[in-house]
C-alpha cells in the first residue's frame, strides 16, 4: 500500500464509537504497512492535555494540542488519527484548516441509545447533575455540517462504519491499495 500522510478526525459523543472505529482503522493501516498514530482523547487527556478542565477553552485547548501533533505528524508522511469528541465546530475548522489532508469523521449515535449503552456510566451521572458540562447533556455538541464520512453505530457495526472510513480515503486518494 502506498500513502500519503493525512489526519483522520473522528468527532462525535461520548460512546458513539470513535475510538472502536478508529483502531479498526489503525490495525488495517498499519497491516498494510502504513506508518499510523492514533491519538485517543482519552489518552491524551492523560498525558498531553493532562491539567486541563472541561470549561470551553480547556477543550479547545485540547483540541488544538491535539491538531498540532497530528499536522506534525501528517506533514512528516504518518497517518494521524484523532479520535476525540471536540464538540465544538469552530476549533475542528480551525484545525482542519492547518492540515492539507484532513478528512473529518462524524461518528453519530441518537442521545438515547447513548444513555442506553452508557458503557462507562457517564450519562447516568451527568443526568443525575453529578458530571458539569457534560457534552450532549448540559454542554452542546456542534455536529460537522459536511463530514467527509458519517457512520451511525446506532445502526451499522463497526466493521461497517470502517469500510465506510476506508472507501472514502481511497476515493480521497489518501491510500492506494496495491494491486
Amino acid at each position: 500500500m502506498t500513502h500519503k500522510g493525512f489526519t483522520l478526525w473522528f468527532t462525535g459523543l461520548s460512546g458513539a464509537g470513535k475510538s472502536t472505529v478508529s483502531e479498526i482503522i489503525e490495525k488495517r493501516l498499519r497491516e498494510d504497512g502504513a506508518r499510523v498514530e492514533l491519538l485517543d482523547g482519552d489518552v491524551i487527556r492523560t498525558n498531553l492535555s493532562k491539567g486541563l478542565g472541561f470549561s470551553k477553552e480547556d477543550r479547545d485547548t485540547n483540541i488544538r494540542r491535539i491538531g498540532f501533533v497530528c499536522e506534525m505528524l501528517s506533514r512528516n508522511g504518518v497517518v494521524a488519527i484523532a479520535a476525540a469528541i471536540s464538540p465544538y465546530r469552530e476549533v475542528r475548522d480551525e484545525v482542519a484548516a492547518k492540515i492539507e489532508h484532513f478528512v473529518e469523521v462524524h461518528a453519530h449515535c441518537p442521545l438515547a441509545t447513548l444513555v442506553d449503552r452508557d458503557v462507562k456510566g457517564l450519562y447516568k451521572k451527568a443526568l443525575a447533575g453529578e458530571i458539569k458540562e457534560f457534552t450532549g447533556v448540559s454542554d452542546p455538541y456542534e455536529p460537522p455540517l459536511h463530514p467527509a464520512v458519517k457512520f451511525d453505530s446506532s445502526v451499522e457495526t463497526p466493521q461497517e462504519s470502517a469500510e465506510k472510513v476506508w472507501v472514502k480515503l481511497v476515493e480521497l486518494r489518501l491510500i492506494a491499495p496495491d494491486d
